[in-house]
C-alpha cells in the first residue's frame, strides 16, 4: 500500500461537493490539500476545516477556464506547498437543453471550463510531476462522457473529450511513472446535481460525494507498480 502521508494534492473546485469530500479524504490520510475555485468564502471556509485534521491547507482563486488566473494560482499554490504530487481535476460545470434551444455562449462555456480548464491546470502542473519522475493525475469526467443522451450535447461532447485527452495523456506519461486515472461516476448527490434537479439526493440510493472520494483515495493507495487506469461509479438501485 502506498504511504499518502506528507504528500502534496491540488484539487480543482475543491470547496464543495465531489471536490471537499475528496479534499476531506485526503486530508484524513494525512495529504496537505491546495483547493482551488471561484468562491473566496467557500474557499477559506474549506481550508479552515481541512486543518483540523493537522495537515497544511491552502487555496488559489481562479476560473479554470481562463488561463491566465490558472497560471498565476498554480504558481501561488507551488510557492507556498513547494512541490506537488496530486492533482485532481475536478472543476466542471453543466448545463442542459435542445440542441437547437442551446445558447452557443453556454455550450461554448461548458467546453472552456470542462475541457480547455482541465488541459490549462494540467499543463501547468504537470512539469512538476515530470521532473520528480513520479505522481498522479485524477481527471473527473462522467458517464455521460461514455454515452450521449437527449439534451446533453454540450456536457457530452466536453467529457467524451476529457476521455480522450485522459487516455491520450496516460498513454504518454507512463514512463515518468505518472499514473492517470480517468473516473466516470454516474450521478451523485453533489452540490451541482442537487441544484440541477438531477437527483433528490437520497443518501439511502443515491451515490454521496464521500463514496467517490474512497474510490479516489483506493486508487491512491495502490502500490506504484499498479495503475488504476479508470472506473465507473454507480448507484446500486437509485
Amino acid at each position: 500500500m502506498e504511504n499518502l502521508s506528507g504528500k502534496k494534492a491540488i484539487i480543482t473546485g475543491g470547496s464543495r461537493g465531489l471536490g471537499k469530500a475528496t479534499a476531506i479524504a485526503f486530508a484524513k490520510q494525512g495529504i496537505d490539500v491546495a483547493i482551488t475555485g471561484r468562491n473566496e468564502e467557500r474557499l477559506r471556509s474549506t481550508v479552515t476545516e481541512l486543518k483540523t485534521y493537522g495537515v497544511q491547507a491552502t487555496y488559489a482563486i481562479f476560473d479554470v477556464s481562463n488561463y491566465d488566473q490558472v497560471k498565476k494560482g498554480i504558481h501561488d499554490i507551488i510557492t507556498t506547498f513547494g512541490t506537488v504530487d496530486i492533482l485532481v481535476n475536478n472543476a466542471g460545470i453543466a448545463a442542459f437543453g435542445t440542441f437547437n434551444d442551446m445558447k452557443v455562449e453556454d455550450w461554448t462555456r461548458i467546453i472552456q471550463t470542462n475541457l480547455m480548464g482541465m488541459y490549462y491546470v494540467t499543463k501547468e502542473v504537470l512539469p512538476y510531476l515530470i521532473e520528480k519522475n513520479e505522481g498522479d493525475i485524477i481527471n473527473i469526467s462522467s458517464t455521460a462522457g461514455l454515452s450521449g443522451n437527449a439534451t446533453t450535447s454540450a456536457y457530452s461532447a466536453s467529457k467524451f473529450a476529457v476521455m480522450g485527452m485522459s487516455e491520450s495523456l496516460m498513454k504518454e506519461v507512463r514512463k515518468n511513472n505518472i499514473r492517470v486515472c480517468t473516473l466516470t461516476p454516474s450521478t451523485i448527490a453533489s452540490d451541482m446535481s442537487l441544484e440541477l434537479g438531477i437527483t433528490d439526493g437520497n443518501p439511502e440510493k443515491v451515490l454521496q460525494p464521500d463514496d467517490f472520494a474512497e474510490l479516489i483515495v483506493a486508487g491512491l493507495n495502490l502500490p506504484r507498480r499498479a495503475m488504476l487506469k479508470g472506473a465507473s461509479l454507480w448507484s446500486t438501485n437509485p
